[in-house]
């Protein structure tokens, strides 16, 4: 029996995937988690085999929470479901850690067999999400997203490098790197850049 979560952000009412999933008899619906910093600790108390995250936030804000999950339980994988017309929800083109990617629109046949695909070891990436990906000129890495994510999120540097396994001096440089590459001003321009052009919620 595949046991299935959802995550998502709390008064979000996005896919409706235990609709899509309820009616196959190989599945175990174990319920909706909120999507956020906690999620790492609510799921390995209810240990579920895939996670289907149905969120707003972008793809560079989803992987440090994707990350700690898949470090609590190891086991876990994790779906995230992409707006192909959102820049940032698309698939990186090189590291996406644990995060694996199909359209939000995706019918409930192909949902239910990426999940069973996912609770069998394999990888899962739409061809439809990747080809958006590869057409997109991005900018800025994965990883630079990522760290101007959290400190959209208000987080301070040192927070910063304890949840991506980074030193502070490697997050100012990032920073550093960022502002330059956007021709921000500073650090909050920086952020108010990306988010304009669709790279953060």
């Amino acid at each position: 029996m595949i046991r299935v979560a959802v995550a998502r952000d709390e008064g979000y009412f996005g896919v409706p995937v235990r609709a899509l999933l309820e009616s196959n008899p190989d599945m175990h619906f174990i319920g909706t988690l909120p999507f956020g910093n906690d999620l790492p600790q609510v799921a390995s108390e209810m240990w579920p085999s895939v996670i289907v995250i149905d969120t707003e936030y972008m793809v560079s804000q989803v992987l440090p929470v994707a990350n700690a999950v898949r470090s609590a339980n190891p086991s876990c994988a994790l779906l995230l479901l992409c707006d192909p017309n959102k820049r940032g929800m698309l698939p990186p083109r090189h590291r996406s850690g644990p995060l694996n990617f199909l359209p939000k629109d995706a019918s409930a046949n192909l949902l239910a067999d990426s999940v069973r695909r996912l609770a069998g070891g394999e990888r899962v990436v739409s061809a439809r999400l990747q080809t958006a990906s590869l057409l997109t000129d991005k900018g800025l890495t994965t990883r630079e997203l990522e760290v101007l994510g959290l400190a959209a999120e208000g987080e301070p540097v040192k927070e910063i490098a304890r949840k991506l396994f980074l030193s502070g001096g490697t997050v100012r440089n990032y920073l550093s790197a960022i502002i330059a590459k956007t021709g921000a001003r500073n650090r909050l321009d920086a952020i108010r850049i990306a988010r304009k052009d669709g790279w953060l919620r």
